[in-house]
């Protein structure tokens, strides 16, 4: 069977941050609690020369180094939802800016799960459609700007950050070998966490603006929490185990899991759950949470801190307001010859 793989990946994130301290003058959260329990020294924040599309842009820009841009057949922006614009896709302005001009682009959305399933989408294209050879997933995201300090209910969402990533999925890779993935999805939590106001219920108006309803909200957070504490962990353990059975492979062959950014306990009960340690995973304590970008950011953070060798087994998983939980299991090679 032909080996379809991610071949290269790379990140982009703003120059300025905003440290715990910074974020605890914000919150009223003690600086201690946010780099101890959520588990946050820094996060990277966007000014306002760049936008989601421009920070996929400049993660996707370098990747050309390992492939002509006409020798792009699709393009795929995975990002976050909060975009430059609303009701407007930022795939083709990417396509553009590239100069993939040969390439079709669309958009896939799944919130914070989609990465793993982004990777299931184009290796299942690869293996469809023998036309196509290489698929560039792109993601942006700029959710510091979605954060209202003001609205006790959602503020613990201060990791909320910015950043770009990519991802180039080709025949023939040498990198590395996408193998299966495992999705579950809980519609009981579709309406816990979103943004009020801008669709077609609330559309903006004055009031809406004048109610801070254009910010990310929390709906009711003592009974999300309530519902969700005991099915999250045991889910994300779910879809990881899932995925390596589908692949041929347990736990135990687990070399490096690339999580999103979650609190620390919850990441570390994660890790118990699987019976690994925090060596063998990445958290992103230095760069906070980034919609579905976050795994595919530790994903090229593990490559280039040489944390994976020929042969190892990695896991992306990752978990999405609506509630969506998906891992992709990936079998690394790294560069040969």
């Amino acid at each position: 069977m032909t080996n379809i793989g991610i071949e290269a990946t790379n990140t982009f994130f703003p120059k300025e941050v905003e440290t715990a301290a910074d974020l605890s003058k914000k919150t009223g959260i003690p600086e201690n609690v946010i780099v101890e329990k959520f588990g946050l020294y820094e996060k990277h924040v966007a000014d306002e020369s760049m936008q989601a599309s421009d920070l996929a842009i400049a993660a996707a820009v370098p990747l050309l180094s390992k492939v002509d841009p006409l020798a792009i057949d699709v393009v795929i922006y995975f990002g976050s939802p909060h975009k430059d614009y609303h009701v407007w896709s930022c795939a083709p302005k990417i396509q553009h800016e590239i100069g993939a001009k040969n390439a079709y682009a669309f958009e896939i959305m799944n919130v914070s799960s989609c990465f793993p399933i982004a990777l299931k989408v184009a290796k299942d294209m690869l293996k469809s459609d023998e036309s196509i050879e290489n698929i560039l997933l792109v993601g942006g995201c700029k959710e510091s700007q979605i954060i209202d300090y003001s609205n006790p209910r959602s503020r613990f969402m201060f990791n909320f950050a910015d950043g770009g990533t990519a991802a180039l999925i080709k025949r023939e890779a040498r990198m590395s070998n996408i193998l299966e993935s495992s999705i579950i999805t809980d519609g009981s939590f579709h309406k816990d966490v979103l943004i009020p106001a801008g669709g077609s219920k609330h559309f903006a108006s004055m009031e809406t603006v004048e109610k801070r309803q254009h910010y990310i909200d929390v709906v009711n957070p003592a009974s999300m929490k309530e519902r969700l504490d005991p099915i999250s962990v045991p889910n994300f353990q779910k879809v990881v185990l899932q995925a390596l059975q589908k692949s041929g492979y347990s736990h135990k062959d687990i070399k490096m899991l690339l999580p999103l950014h979650t609190k620390r306990s919850m990441f570390r009960e994660l890790l118990f759950s699987l019976d690994l340690n925090e060596d063998q995973a990445v958290y992103l304590d230095h760069y906070g949470h980034m919609s579905a970008l976050d795994p595919c950011i530790g994903l090229h953070f593990a490559n280039e801190q040489g944390k994976l060798k020929s042969g190892d087994i990695a896991v992306v998983v990752s978990a999405g307001t609506g509630y969506t939980w998906a891992a992709t299991v990936i079998q690394w090679e790294g560069e040969q010859g």
